[in-house]
């Protein structure tokens, strides 16, 4: 109990298990104060091989799917739990999701935040009436800061992906779902702490126990897969993500002792595949999504799912509070990842015309020109020749394949990093499956 980290609804000694009829109840008490979100059918269906379904988490009024869980912990307070206000730690979404409700109900409310966290989720968290404190380099450190304060100044303190009220708010998604897609067969899940997977998990496990549930991670920010590996919660060292959302050093204790049984598989997707993944939501649903709330998409572009082919599956967009500036790098990345962005070098004649000779070939052959750097003074050869590095956007890569051939027509020097014949798989690792008897593997 002296112990500054000790939370009583997250006690390692008495974990608690999240029923059914507390995720019904949640979805009761919160009518009209969250957004009943739709579940369309993706335009990616046919090019990913099954019948693909979108929950749409970002048309919450805050852009994500924490207001669910904050929102029945917040109306489920005493009197006094009100007065004293309430206390968390989060990387972005937990937090605005906590300023927006506590505001709205009149609730004192205090927010930690680590220093890394995205500018948008800072301005937003502020504007929703609360200035966060930046505190920590990570969730770990915020957590400490904000834990320790809770007990200083009496508040109460809400974990964002373990308090069971959290979860029983976040398992809401499971029963809209399974109303909005009665015949789903499966519904994969962006896992940071667990609290979204485990309330889905146990709603719709206890409706449609046939259900597939899987959850997905990136490769760094793998706390859960590494956890159930070992059979016990770990300390997770994280770096910088684009799935900043998922950063959670140590997963839950209820989410930990609650998942095993009732989820099927975990994968872990490299974080290339969920710039792309951002890339094609954007383009194609025409939907902002951040990097965590994409990863599910990424893992069926990565061929992670062979299983659900075929299959009508549903794909949690968990948020949409993307930084403008991550959200550029994403798209640039994503295309350059499936040959449509081409840097590459060309020496050309350095006399009058030498240069708009090459931007005439590249307009020919339908090329965008969108970089031209040029480079003299470090030039083999005669002194009437520049290098130039080329940046140029093509229409994938078979059209990137008939650029490559014009340009080593006209030029003799000119280099091409290698790119290989078409978009690449890179490896990819699987977690642990969770299955007892894993219909994900039969045939």
């Amino acid at each position: 109990m002296e112990d500054p980290e000790f939370d009583p609804f997250c006690d390692p000694a008495n974990p608690r298990k999240i029923r059914y009829d507390d995720i019904l109840a949640a979805s009761r008490r919160c009518v009209g104060s969250i957004v009943r979100t739709p579940c369309v059918r993706a335009h990616m269906s046919e090019t990913l091989g099954m019948e693909l379904y979108f929950k749409q988490e970002v048309l919450q009024y805050t852009g994500c799917f924490k207001e669910r869980g904050v929102c029945n912990t917040l109306l489920l307070l005493t009197d006094e739990q009100k007065k004293n206000g309430v206390i968390t730690a989060s990387t972005g979404n937990h937090g605005m999701s906590l300023s927006y409700h506590s505001t709205r109900l009149g609730i004192p409310c205090v927010v930690v935040m680590p220093t890394v966290t995205p500018l948008t989720k800072i301005t937003k968290c502020t504007k929703f009436g609360v200035k966060p404190l930046l505190h920590g380099a990570n969730i770990s450190d915020s957590k400490l800061y904000a834990m320790t304060l809770s007990k200083e100044k009496k508040m109460m303190y809400i974990n964002g992906y373990d308090h069971p009220n959290v979860i029983e708010g976040q398992g809401t998604i499971g029963l809209e779902i399974l109303e909005q897609v009665p015949d789903v067969d499966a519904i994969i899940v962006p896992v940071g702490g667990g609290s979204l997977i485990t309330g889905i998990a146990v709603c719709t496990k206890h409706l449609k126990p046939t259900i597939q549930i899987y959850g997905v991670e990136t490769d760094k920010t793998c706390s859960m897969v590494e956890s159930l590996r070992k059979n016990e919660r770990i300390f997770y060292p994280l770096d910088t993500t684009i799935a900043d959302g998922l950063a959670v050093n140590k997963v839950g204790v209820n989410t930990f002792h609650t998942l095993k049984g009732i989820v099927d598989k975990m994968v872990v997707v490299k974080e290339d595949w969920v710039a792309r993944a951002v890339m094609h939501i954007v383009e194609e649903e025409r939907f902002v999504v951040e990097g965590a709330g994409a990863v599910s998409v990424a893992a069926i572009m990565a061929g992670l799912f062979p299983n659900l082919k075929g299959k009508k599956v549903a794909c949690i967009l968990s948020g949409g509070n993307i930084d403008t500036t991550i959200l550029a790098r994403a798209l640039e990345r994503g295309m350059a990842a499936e040959g449509r962005l081409v840097k590459f070098k060309v020496t050309v004649s350095d006399r009058p015309g030498g240069m708009a000779e090459i931007c005439s070939l590249m307009a020919s052959c339908g090329v965008t020109l969108r970089d031209c750097l040029p480079e003299r003074a470090w030039v083999k050869g005669d002194v009437f020749s520049v290098e130039l590095k080329l940046i140029v956007e093509t229409r994938g890569w078979d059209h990137t394949k008939e650029m490559m051939e014009i340009v080593k027509k006209h030029y003799k020097e000119c280099f091409f990093p290698e790119m290989g014949g078409g978009p690449e798989r890179p490896t990819v690792r699987r977690g642990p499956c969770l299955a007892p008897n894993p219909i994900c593997m039969q045939k």
